[in-house]
């Protein structure tokens, strides 16, 4: 679901999944500053940046947020982002369930800070979900060396999702 969420069809704000982020710079080497874990206080936050998604899971940010999973990307101490990774099941690695980064704040490197977070705290291959008309997405998760590995007819209501593998 982490594609399907942060940016959907077409870089619509509205989108999720992996979030589905609307483009990022990607430039950056190394742990991003502005990225931290998130935290219960940051709940009320992530549920409004929640509504960016297409298919937000609340119940799942709960239990993210309450066993330390959820990261964050914070500007003048405000949450902007969030990305949440839950393990994979029956599977080693993580799947990237949700990934927003708040419109005022795209094209900052963000998500990509968010995602290099999560690809260094992972045991394993990451995958994430994302809407192919999500082109700005798309094109942020190959520079990061995700491929396209399998499409999921039907998944989102407006059509189909492609699972994307790191690792």
């Amino acid at each position: 679901m982490a594609g399907e969420n942060a940016a959907g069809p077409g870089g619509d704000e509205r989108d999720g999944g992996a979030g589905e982020p609307a483009g990022d710079d990607g430039d950056r080497d190394g742990p991003d500053p502005r990225v931290r874990p998130g935290r219960t206080a940051d709940a009320d936050r992530i549920r409004e940046l929640q509504s960016h998604l297409r298919q937000p899971s609340p119940d799942l940010l709960e239990y993210g947020l309450a066993v330390g999973a959820a990261r964050v990307t914070v500007a003048d101490g405000r949450v902007v982002g969030y990305l949440l990774p839950v393990d994979a099941p029956n599977r080693p690695g993580v799947h990237l369930a949700e990934l927003v980064v708040a419109p005022g704040f795209r094209r900052e490197g963000r998500a990509s800070g968010l995602l290099r977070a999560a690809i260094a705290d992972a045991d394993g291959p990451v995958t994430l979900q994302a809407h192919p008309d999500n082109d700005a997405a798309l094109a942020l998760y190959d520079s990061l060396g995700f491929e396209v590995v399998e499409r999921r007819p039907d998944a989102y209501a407006d059509g189909d999702a492609l699972v994307l593998r790191r690792g």
